[in-house]
């Protein structure tokens, strides 16, 4: 099993990641048994007949209002990232989680690299899943401990509504 940092522990994750082959199409793909992570073409095709607890991953290109009415249903949502470049996926976390409300697991999967655990957070992840085999256990647990290496951020962000100057109280 893949692990997953899920709430600053490392976990192994019981989800399979679904994806689509070369040829396969949202109707014609295998879903394995157990926990699901299923693209978003693949919920909208097959919603019916996935098990209850499947979870929704979206690309960096896909815009989140497309399950805006399904979030109650969700529990977590992935958000993918192709590679590390590739900045859209902060910007669906973000919508997720400020413009649509969501509470559910908020998770980060693909090439998710440790420099970016920060900015992951920041953006209202609060699971993350580099690709498998990239990190070892012990990077992992170091990766974990500088979440916390910038404790006062001065910008709003999902996860620190308000920016540095609305929350330190200064004295005249």
């Amino acid at each position: 099993m893949p692990d997953v940092i899920r709430n600053r522990r490392i976990e192994d994750d019981a989800y399979t990641v679904v994806t689509l082959d070369e040829g396969e199409t949202p109707e014609t793909v295998t879903l394995p048994p157990g926990p699901l992570l299923v693209p978003l073409a693949v919920w909208r095709a097959r919603r019916s007949e996935l098990p209850a607890g499947t979870g929704v991953w979206l690309a960096g290109d896909e815009d989140p209002a497309g399950i805006a009415d399904d979030l109650a249903a969700l529990p977590v949502i992935a958000v993918h990232f192709p590679k590390f470049a590739d900045g859209r996926g902060y910007s669906v976390a973000t919508l997720l989680r400020t413009r649509y409300g969501y509470r559910g697991e908020l998770r980060a999967i693909g090439d998710v690299l440790r420099d970016q655990f920060n900015y992951l957070a920041r953006c209202g992840f609060d699971a993350l899943q580099p690709r498998e085999g990239r990190y070892t256990r012990a990077q992992l647990e170091a990766a974990i401990a500088g979440l916390d290496d910038f404790t006062e951020p001065y910008q709003a962000s999902a996860a620190v509504p308000n920016p540095l100057f609305r929350r330190v109280r200064r004295v005249a």
